[in-house]
């Protein structure tokens, strides 16, 4: 059975340093150089992943694969831990190079009036499945996850917006980009859990992290 972790208690531990803490658990991308390295690394994982009864969420690309821990119902767990620091250990036998700035968790947020309606609309649109009364995702975690939060609509930001989870320490990297290319802080006073920021034409993005939060 798992037991839940703080992402303070994870991001702290020994042996995930190159993992970090987003929403929906922590992600690590292993760079591979090619497709053939990538897949043996799957395959390393897998036999690890299927030795504890604990499997992640692998995306296998050309020249990277990216690892995602998380339990269900639970968030980050000791069992994410223990499979993170396996995968971490396969990772160094076979030298492959970690890289936790390409790593980030984007999610559709929506402020509504009215929840329930708003929700299951665009359940129907997307064809994903509810979790719980705030969020719907896709059945098979591919695509972005939806959040819906009742909230006043209070221009000049528009009711749907972007969250971005980005590592804790490459937020201000983020932020600095986005104000050079046009935008600009709307508010920054739940930082560091989130600041949001604005485009010319009132479009929202909250660059989020794991600090700061209860």
């Amino acid at each position: 059975m798992a037991t839940g972790i703080s992402d303070a208690e994870f991001s702290s531990a020994d042996g995930v340093a190159e993992w970090r803490v987003l929403f929906w658990g922590a992600k690590a991308l292993y760079e591979t150089g090619d497709f053939a390295t990538g897949a043996k690394f799957v395959a390393a994982i897998a036999e690890a992943a299927e030795a504890m009864g604990h499997a992640p969420l692998v995306d296998l690309r050309p020249d990277t694969v990216t690892v995602q821990v998380v339990t269900p119902g639970v968030g980050l767990s000791d069992r994410d831990l223990e499979l993170a620091r396996s995968i971490s250990g396969i990772a160094t036998r076979l030298r492959l190079k970690s890289d936790p700035s390409a790593v980030q968790h984007v999610q559709l947020a929506f402020d509504t009036a009215d929840r329930p309606a708003v929700m299951e609309f665009w359940r129907a649109a997307l064809g994903y499945v509810a979790v719980g009364d705030e969020d719907l995702i896709e059945p098979n975690l591919i695509g972005p996850p939806a959040w819906f939060q009742d909230k006043e609509f209070v221009p000049p930001r528009n009711r749907i917006h972007m969250d971005v989870s980005v590592p804790h320490d490459q937020a201000q990297a983020r932020i600095d980009a986005i104000v050079a290319a046009g935008g600009r802080v709307l508010g920054d006073r739940y930082a560091p859990a989130w600041v949001s920021l604005i485009d010319p034409e009132g479009n929202v993005v909250d660059i989020c992290t794991w600090q700061g939060r209860n």
